[in-house]
Formats: structure tokens, sequence, C-alpha cells
């Protein structure tokens, strides 16, 4: 097994949030045009959705290649975003590659609530390294972040159906982004009751 090796963290960044970006630059740019391309038209979204698909590909791949890791959330994410982006650019129908994000958050709610049935967390197999917890601690960390995605899965779902393209691709780029890095931040009490140093992990 390939050692996992450490990159700096602002590179890391940018490739895990670079083609986000570069989809809403693309929407951005082209959401007023139409584009024929064999005889098909195309509007400005599904081209956007098009690029986006090769790029998170690359990207991916890069990270592979600098960190011999990839997490199996990063590639259940790959594979959603082949799956709905591909039926999207195929149907030329938006609608596939907006539900995406509920599909990505129900799984991720779904995976997590099994690992909850069973009497364990599957989040500490994932974070343990970075958030060294006391058992306890993941187990209401794991219920909070389950609900949490379950949440999101619902949120997208509302936005989507009910507001313009324009409203859901700002709240694919920032609003989830935001959403999840406030959860984290609002969970330092739980860290500081529950955490542990590096040596008693």
């Amino acid at each position: 097994m390939a050692e996992k090796r450490k990159i700096n963290p602002i590179l890391k960044t940018a490739l895990e949030l670079g083609p986000i970006a570069a989809f809403f630059i693309a929407y951005i740019r082209l959401r007023e045009k139409t584009f024929t391309i064999g005889g098909v038209e195309y509007d400005g979204f599904i081209l956007a959705t098009a690029g986006f698909i090769p790029l998170l590909l690359l990207t991916t791949g890069i990270l592979w290649v600098l960190t011999r890791h990839i997490s199996k959330m990063q590639i259940a994410t790959a594979v959603l975003v082949v799956v709905f982006g591909g039926l999207t650019v195929w149907l030329n129908d938006e609608r596939f590659f907006k539900m995406k994000p509920t599909a990505i958050y129900l799984l991720f709610a779904g995976i997590l609530g099994v690992g909850l049935l069973r009497g364990q967390s599957y989040l500490q197999y994932v974070l343990d390294e970075a958030l060294p917890m006391m058992r306890e601690g993941w187990m209401i960390l794991t219920r909070r972040l389950a609900l949490f995605f379950a949440g999101l899965a619902i949120a997208n779902e509302v936005i989507w159906r009910t507001m313009s393209t324009d409203m859901w691709v700002n709240f694919k780029t920032f609003g989830l982004t935001i959403a999840i890095f406030a959860f984290f931040m609002t969970q330092g009490g739980l860290f500081k009751k529950y955490g542990t140093d590096s040596d008693e992990a």
C-alpha cells in the first residue's frame, strides 16, 4: 500500500475547490448564451457542467498522485458527478446535475446512519488522525453530521425546485461551502470536551 504523503494545505484546498470555482465562473460567463453542437442546442449551464466533470476528475487524479491517498467520500463524489453530470449533458437536462448534491448528501447521511445503527462512528475512521476524540464525542459528532447532511439534501431539493438556476448555482458554490465550514466551527465545544491529545489517542 502506497504511503500517504502530505502536501501544502493551500494547494490541497485549491485542488479540491478549484473545480467548483471554475464551474461558477464558466456558468456566469455562459449563462446567457446558447451553443449549437452537432445540431443540438446547449445552454451555458450544460457546457459549464460538461467542463466541470473532466476538471474534477483531473484534480482528483492530481491529488492522488501528490498524496497517494483519495478518501472514500472523494471517490463517491467523483462517481456521482460523472453519473449525474453525464446524464445532464447526454440528455441536455440540467435537472440531473442539480440533483447531484442531494444524492451526495443523502449518501453520506445514510452511511453515517448505518454506522450509528451498528453502534459505530464511521466518521472516526476518516478523521481520527486529524481530530482525536473519545468515542462518545465521535458518536455525538456523527449523529449531528448525519442530520446536517440530511438537512443539506433537503435544502438543495427545495432550492433547485423552487428557485432560479442563478440562485441554485450561488447556493451550490457558496452556500454549501459556508454551511459545512460553519457546522464544524460550531462544534468547538464538543472538540474541547471530548478531545484527546495525539499521544493519548
